[in-house]
């Protein structure tokens, strides 16, 4: 039986006994009112899981947050955009847990309790001292229930907040999950340059949260890229609360299905928002693989074509240029047959056996294809029944203007 998801507002803050809010330390630029540090809490103990950064230069908070979650059980997470805290020495540690610590004792718990997450420019050491100033205020503000302002303090390159909310019914208890997000740049699979921040007021064994956990990120925010590059910060959260009253959702047990079905749904929907609001792009691609040998070598075909920096140039000029596709097919590593790959856009065939295919399908139908804001790229390898897909975008000329210089080190 279909999972029956109803979308809601309030993000994090849907789901009972969370809260959130932000406000504004001047971590980029001391004389800017942006909102750059944000809370998210629950007023009665919780469990998490979280999916880190696979760089080998991972950032202070991403180390910290990562050794916490070994130790305890988060009820709390503290994040600031405007720096990543990342290749800073121990002083960047130290920052770190000063900003755990702080928070602990804000909200009366303990330091292990709180997590750490960080984003912006990489190597400059954080102002620490605007930051501990004002985290004592967070758990005051009285607009607490109101996701948008967390959302939108965590933005650095994004162009809107990002969050979400759904609803499910397990055995009669309603259960919420609710999330925000950031990310726009630096997007790959294996976790994008990304945070997402998911709450629930499900109750659930921490086994079974960290399975579904990992199975919802590896469905959804490790099958989406811009330009292949993968920060030192990326940071997936889920916390739950246990405050649904529902039955203890095991492994296989009563509830497991749904939750599994709403956590997927939630993170997928987060990681198209992140895809889409890329920094400067125009188009949202959905490469999907299907008949290849093995599914390592449909990921390879699907992002050897969605990095590919021809390939999604030629997306932003609308031109369907199947070739610079199937050289990608080409160079991506798997085990593939030229004669047998078939390419199409929105299921309009442009390739047949590795040639252009003569079906009455014309140039302009393809291209009215690849002008539209979201299409589909169908790869078929024809040498067995694997598949894999991936979400992606086009390269356009303001991407490059805008990486140019909004990431610039200070100088002096």
């Amino acid at each position: 039986m279909e999972t029956k998801i109803v979308s809601r507002s309030g993000g994090v803050c849907a789901p009972t006994g969370f809260r959130a809010s932000a406000i504004s330390c001047g971590i980029k630029d001391p004389s800017s009112s942006k909102l750059d540090l944000a809370l998210i809490w629950s007023r009665t103990p919780a469990i998490a899981t979280a999916v880190f950064t696979q760089n080998r230069v991972k950032a202070a908070p991403v180390q910290l947050s990562a050794n916490y979650l070994r130790a305890d059980d988060p009820q709390a997470i503290i994040v600031n955009s405007g720096n990543a805290n990342a290749c800073t020495g121990p002083a960047g540690m130290e920052h770190a847990r000063q900003m755990a610590d702080v928070t602990a004792k804000a909200l009366g718990i303990r330091r292990r309790q709180v997590l750490v997450g960080s984003t912006g420019i990489i190597g400059v050491p954080l102002p620490i001292d605007r930051i501990l100033a004002r985290i004592p205020e967070l758990p005051l503000l009285k607009k607490t229930k109101d996701c948008r302002q967390a959302a939108e303090a965590i933005m650095t390159s994004d162009t809107v907040p990002k969050s979400a909310a759904v609803e499910i019914n397990i055995e009669g208890k309603t259960v919420r999950l609710g999330a925000i997000a950031k990310g726009a740049g630096m997007i790959n699979p294996n976790m994008a340059t990304m945070l997402c921040f998911i709450t629930t007021d499900a109750c659930i064994s921490k086994t079974e949260l960290q399975r579904a956990t990992r199975e919802a990120a590896d469905l959804s925010f490790n099958r989406i890229t811009i330009d292949g590059d993968m920060s030192t910060n990326d940071t997936v959260v889920v916390m739950a609360n246990c405050r649904a009253e529902n039955r203890r959702i095991t492994a296989r047990g009563p509830g497991s299905r749904q939750f599994r079905d709403a956590l997927n749904s939630l993170m997928l929907k987060m990681a198209k928002k992140i895809v889409s609001d890329g920094e400067r792009v125009t188009k949202l691609v959905e490469v999907r693989v299907n008949g290849a040998a093995s599914q390592l070598d449909a990921e390879k075909v699907a992002r050897a074509v969605a990095n590919s920096a021809l390939v999604k140039c030629s997306w932003n000029g609308n031109d369907p240029n199947w070739g610079r596709i199937i050289h990608a097919v080409g160079y991506s590593g798997a085990k593939i047959k030229p004669e047998l790959v078939d390419i199409y856009f929105d299921g309009l065939c442009a390739t047949k056996h590795g040639i252009a295919h003569q079906n009455g399908i014309s140039f302009k139908q393809l291209e009215n294809v690849v002008s539209k804001r979201n299409f589909t790229i169908g790869i078929e390898l024809n040498q067995g029944r694997a598949d894999y897909h991936v979400f992606t975008t086009d390269f356009s000329p303001e991407y490059v203007d805008y990486n140019r210089r909004e990431y610039a080190a200070p100088q002096g």
